[in-house]
C-alpha cells in the first residue's frame, strides 16, 4: 500500500540554496535537500486501485505553467514550534493547481484535507527547540528571497514511513501546459 503525495519539484539549484541555512538550532532533524518539495495534496496510504484512479484523474488536468516565488522563512507551531519552512507565495495558480487536485482526490473517495493549505518548503522538523530559539534562528536567516523559479510540472510522489521525510520516489509527472502553445 504506498503512500503518496502531489508535490511540486524544487530546482536543484535553490534546493541548494536552502540547505545552506542547516545548522544552528538546537532539535532540528533537517530534510535533505533532495527530498525539498511543495506538497500540493498528501493523500496517505491507498490501496493499488485507488492509486490507479487517482494518478489516471491527476493525468486529465490541464493547467498552465506558472512560477513559484519564495520570499522569506518561517515556522509552524506557534507555542511549541514543529518545523521551519521556506515561505511560498500563494499564486492564484498554484492555489488553483491545488484547488483541482482537491477535487479530484476526493472525487475517488478520500476525505477532505482538514488544514488549509499553506504552501511552503519544509525545511526542518523540530524537536524540543524553543518560541525563542526558533524565533533567533529565524531572525538571524529570515531575510532569504525572494527567488522565483518555472513550475513545468507536478508529480506524484510516494513515500516509505520515516522520521524526516524521504527518501521519495516520483511515480507520474504530470506537465503543465506551455501556455504560448
Amino acid at each position: 500500500m504506498p503512500r503518496l503525495f502531489t508535490a511540486l519539484e524544487v530546482p536543484a539549484d535553490l534546493a541548494l540554496r536552502l540547505s545552506f541555512l542547516q545548522g544552528g538550532l538546537r532539535g532540528a532533524r533537517w530534510i535533505d535537500a533532495e527530498n525539498y518539495h511543495i506538497t500540493l495534496r498528501f493523500i496517505g496510504d491507498v490501496e493499488g486501485p485507488v492509486a490507479d484512479a487517482i494518478a489516471e484523474s491527476l493525468a486529465r488536468i490541464d493547467r498552465p505553467r506558472f512560477d513559484v516565488k519564495i520570499d522569506g522563512l518561517g515556522s509552524f507551531g506557534t507555542k511549541k514550534p514543529h518545523s521551519l519552512w521556506a515561505r511560498v507565495v500563494p499564486d492564484p495558480a498554484l492555489l488553483e493547481l491545488q484547488a483541482e487536485q482537491e477535487r479530484v482526490i476526493q472525487r475517488a473517495g478520500l476525505p477532505p484535507e482538514g488544514r488549509k493549505y499553506t504552501p511552503h518548503i519544509t525545511l526542518a522538523r523540530l524537536r524540543g527547540a524553543t518560541q525563542a530559539e526558533t524565533a533567533g534562528w529565524l531572525a538571524m536567516r529570515g531575510e532569504f528571497g525572494p527567488v522565483s523559479f518555472p513550475v513545468t510540472r507536478f508529480v506524484l510522489y510516494s513515500s516509505r514511513a520515516s522520521v524526516g521525510g524521504g527518501p521519495y520516489i516520483i511515480e507520474d509527472a504530470y506537465d503543465l501546459l506551455d501556455s504560448a502553445a
